[in-house]
């Protein structure tokens, strides 16, 4: 007779990968499963540990929807503002609330402004620990207008929030998606970890496109830390989940799917437990975090990063993201505290690596999935093209703007209609100078991303 702990790890195997099959099919699920790693858990903050001078971080904040960056950076000057408000009708912020910025290298003739909503972002600028990349996006190569009009060279699916997603987060547009450039960087330069306990890509917002790669899989955790993979006995799984897993092993009718299953669960629950104990023996940050979503997200962030050495990495790269920028209406109510969450969040974050002793060696960057549209609807605005992020750190040559603003003038050269920008600088060189801060090589830079030889600036200068 078969054992009962037998027979039970093994309905846990076929109820789990069957309900797996059924939705994403058998090899994806496997290779995905280590990111059910957390929805809860314990585990106290903590403070770096003089981290090796070559520890570096990557932090990509993800903006779903479409961030209105036309209202995050705005013309300031007297005249520019003046077309400003009149293309943006309701949508304009008033000049006096704006909070202005200045910039050493960039010059159009025109001044800008931040929303009023961002002074934590307008400190870390005005002190160089912020730069603004102007007008970027996703291209296949450097386009012009009469491209577009003749569908020459173009991102598939431009305006689509899934396509457009996948696409700045894969970096390779006119490709079928197999992995992301953040996956890619993590399988080159895994090597540099020695004896890591837990992955290097960890995502405080459940799996991703940006970081899937080959060999090096995203780990999920939350805001609260890992959790102890226990189902409590619901759906007919047994309640010690681990347990079944580990028993896996001891199965003297070894299977082959099992086996790769048991094997993937297995390492989920490695990760979180050498993680759970790393927190658990760190200091509390006196970096005070604010209450949102972004925020306690990026506070765990910075806790994995004081414990980093402890478990082996030199090398990390965290995903978080944030919902609701997708404002086809409501966007005066709704835009400001976005803004107001993404700012506070991120000065706290900077402020805390900035404890930790490390904020040289940890750069923060912003994506999204395109601009929106300079000309609003009833009340919001449509999906856009290019659009302007945010790169923060110690080693950002900050307090400036790079790339090339927009003419923000509607039915102009670089105008597709309604003030969707064609992209001046290409998700590919944006990504290829963090790649460069990171460590990966000229020779190299091709494997993180295969069209950076169509673009001219592979390295933008906006990193130190």
């Amino acid at each position: 007779m078969i054992p009962s702990d037998v027979l039970s790890r093994r309905a846990f195997v076929r109820q789990a990968c069957c309900a797996a099959v059924g939705t994403t099919g058998m090899l994806s699920a496997l290779g995905q499963l280590r990111v059910i790693g957390a929805v809860a858990g314990d585990g106290l903050p903590g403070r770096a540990a003089s981290l090796p001078a070559d520890y570096k971080a990557l932090v990509c904040i993800f903006l779903n929807g479409g961030n209105d960056a036309n209202n995050l950076i705005i013309p300031a000057d007297a005249t520019s503002y003046a077309a400003y408000a009149r293309a943006r009708s309701e949508l304009s912020i008033r000049r006096t609330d704006l909070l202005p910025i200045t910039s050493t290298k960039y010059s159009d003739g025109r001044s800008y402004a931040l929303h009023p909503s961002v002074p934590g972002l307008q400190t870390l600028y005005s002190q160089g620990k912020v730069a603004v990349l102007a007008n970027v996006g996703t291209l296949v190569r450097p386009t012009t207008l009469a491209d577009y009009r003749a569908g020459r060279n173009l991102p598939p699916q431009l305006f689509s929030h899934n396509d457009q997603t996948m696409q700045w987060q894969s970096s390779i547009p006119d490709r079928p998606f197999e992995t992301g450039w953040g996956g890619r960087l993590a399988d080159l330069l895994d090597a540099m970890n020695s004896n890591n306990q837990v992955s290097m890509s960890i995502t405080l917002s459940g799996t991703n496109s940006f970081q899937r790669g080959t060999k090096v899989a995203q780990f999920a955790t939350s805001s609260a830390g890992p959790a102890r993979l226990q189902t409590g006995g619901s759906i007919g799984f047994p309640a010690d989940v681990a347990g079944v897993v580990r028993g896996i092993f001891n199965d003297t009718e070894p299977n082959t799917l099992a086996a790769a299953f048991g094997n993937i669960m297995l390492e989920t629950i490695t990760d979180g437990e050498a993680l759970s104990a790393a927190l658990a023996n760190a200091s509390p940050l006196a970096t005070v975090f604010p209450g949102s979503s972004m925020a306690s997200s990026l506070s765990m962030v910075a806790k994995l990063i004081s414990v980093s050495q402890s478990l082996g990495l030199k090398r990390q790269v965290f995903y978080v993201s944030a919902n609701g920028y997708d404002l086809h209406g409501g966007q005066t109510d709704g835009h400001g505290p976005l803004l107001a969450e993404l700012s506070a969040a991120m000065k706290a974050f900077y402020d805390a690596t900035v404890e930790l002793g490390v904020a040289n060696q940890v750069t923060t960057f912003t994506a999204s999935d395109f601009g929106r549209t300079y000309i609003p609807n009833s009340g919001g605005t449509d999906h856009g093209w290019g659009n302007h992020q945010l790169i923060m750190g110690g080693a950002v040559q900050g307090g400036d703007i790079y790339g090339r603003m927009p003419s923000l003038t509607v039915n102009a050269d670089d105008d597709v209609g309604r003030g969707r920008w064609i992209p001046s600088t290409s998700v590919d060189e944006y990504n290829a100078t963090l790649a460069t801060w990171f460590g990966v090589s000229a020779t190299n830079l091709p494997v993180v991303l295969p069209n950076i030889g169509r673009f001219a600036k592979p390295n933008l200068g906006f990193m130190g």
